[in-house]
């Protein structure tokens, strides 16, 4: 699918401009126009490497699918729903999303084809929505995902809460150092130069280096700008994705959390969607695209292919070597009580509990660890800076003895 910038004039003469996501410009413009507008022009969307595309934000779709099961239980068809709620949308993007959406469904295309056309929406929404429509119950189905995605928004909110303070400490450990080695170490540069004093090689070290931070300071930046930049163009690419989830996976304490993170996402969402009535294979091929991790992801889909020749799913996920032993026992006694997507809400309900503790623990540690990084820096500096000052004190005090 690409992205296209069409201008078109509704029924009424209204003309307005739309971003709306195609496999051709024909296709777009025919659609339209078989919807009944005047099409104008269709022209490709500028991006670079794909940058164009956009993420649906949680938030304002969880609101929005709430808004569209209240109307469709009120009676409202799903065709005037979504053109209400299209209306009401902040997001410009969002708003030529949905109104795309109805554009399709007015054709006859099916709601779950519809919003999978749209770039952006999660795999575990049109997924759903398609068990919906199969298993004609798209009311239930929709509830079952909004409550997970009320579960999956507050446990995220609550670990980004966890991570706030200590990245604010991080900033002002960070800010302080650059100020005192642009700022406060260059005027005690100064200030010695003038004294002509000889001094310890501890500060002429400090000295020196600080004189060439602040000289080249705007070029330290412009290096620190282009790394990040660079690494974040890396991280964006399949090779770049592989390499930030080894790391992250890698790191110590972490990557333990991380991994333990993966696996209660994805149990909740494969309890979700074999609730929704959605055979195993499907749901744990559409679980597998909703994980960030792609160790836990690749891990998934190896166990798929043993689970189609007939192996349970936790022997399936236990032969993976990912999985934590307590996750595939507990989903081996939810298979043979044939109660398995209430068991998967169960592993999702432990190892997030378990990951807030351990995340929590683990910040415990790193903020005073942080504190005293910062004050052992900072009294070599103030000690490094005052030791000529100490050295002529106890130099005139022997002159006078």
């Amino acid at each position: 699918m690409a992205e296209f910038v069409i201008k078109l004039a509704d029924e009424r003469g209204r003309v307005q401009e739309q971003v709306q996501t195609a496999s051709t410009a024909e296709e777009l413009r025919a659609r339209f126009a078989h919807a009944g507008y005047h099409v104008f022009s269709v022209k490709a969307r500028s991006g670079i490497g794909g940058m164009g595309r956009r993420k649906v934000k949680l938030e304002p779709f969880l609101i929005f699918n709430q808004q569209f099961l209240t109307l469709i239980r009120a009676g409202l068809p799903i065709l005037g729903s979504l053109q209400m709620l299209s209306k009401i949308q902040k997001s410009a993007y969002f708003r030529s999303q949905l109104d795309d959406v109805s554009n399709r469904v007015k054709t006859g295309e099916p709601l779950s084809g519809a919003f999978e056309a749209q770039s952006g929406v999660p795999v575990m929404y049109t997924t759903t929505l398609l068990a919906g429509e199969r298993s004609g119950n798209l009311q239930e189905v929709l509830e079952r995902y909004i409550n997970f995605q009320r579960v999956s928004l507050t446990f995220r909110k609550k670990l980004t809460a966890s991570l706030i303070y200590p990245g604010l400490l991080l900033t002002i450990v960070t800010g302080l150092l650059v100020f005192m080695f642009t700022v406060v170490i260059p005027q005690f540069a100064q200030l010695y130069d003038q004294m002509g004093s000889k001094l310890p090689e501890l500060t002429v070290g400090l000295l020196t280096f600080g004189k060439w931070t602040q000289r080249n300071f705007l070029w330290i930046l412009l290096a620190f700008v282009a790394v990040v930049v660079g690494l974040w163009r890396y991280s964006i690419t399949d090779k770049g994705r592989d390499t930030v989830d080894s790391v992250r996976v890698g790191l110590p304490v972490f990557g333990k959390i991380w991994l333990k993170y993966q696996v209660a996402l994805f149990s909740r969402t494969l309890s979700t969607l074999l609730s929704g009535g959605l055979p195993l294979v499907p749901s744990l091929e559409t679980a597998a695209r909703s994980i960030s991790s792609r160790k836990v992801s690749r891990a998934v889909g190896s166990a798929i292919s043993t689970v189609r020749e007939g192996k349970s799913l936790a022997d399936s996920l236990t032969n993976t070597g990912v999985f934590p032993d307590l996750s595939t026992e507990m989903i081996s006694v939810g298979e043979q009580t044939g109660a398995l997507p209430q068991m998967l809400n169960s592993v999702a309900e432990f190892f997030e509990e378990d990951v807030a503790t351990a995340l929590t623990a683990a910040l415990s540690l790193i903020e005073p660890a942080i504190l005293i990084v910062m004050g052992v820096v900072v009294v070599f500096i103030l000690i490094s800076l005052y030791l000529p000052i100490f050295s002529l004190g106890s130099a005139a005090s022997g002159g006078q003895g």
